[in-house]
């Protein structure tokens, strides 16, 4: 059973869905601000900046959609049932 912050309850044991988080966008906004941050504050230029920034952005879209996709075709394989002429 998954609760609301992306934990599945089982037995004991909680575990994080980290394809769902991973899927957010809000991760790779934090990911893209922090590391931002911290490369001004180190003193990188801001071509290295933006290099880094842009990307995070492309890594973050790419695993989107790869999750969406095996969602996709997970959902279509479990609708997927033998004719019953009846």
């Amino acid at each position: 059973m998954l609760d609301r912050a992306g934990v599945f309850k089982q037995g004991d044991v909680a575990t994080t869905d980290w394809k769902r988080k991973l899927s957010r966008w809000k991760l790779w906004a934090l990911l893209a601000t922090l590391v931002t941050s911290l490369l001004t504050a180190l003193g990188a230029s801001n071509d290295t900046v933006i290099q880094v920034t842009g990307v995070i952005g492309a890594f973050g879209v790419v695993i989107a959609y790869i999750l969406a996709e095996a969602y996709v075709d997970g959902k279509s394989t479990d609708s997927t049932t033998p004719d019953d002429p009846e």
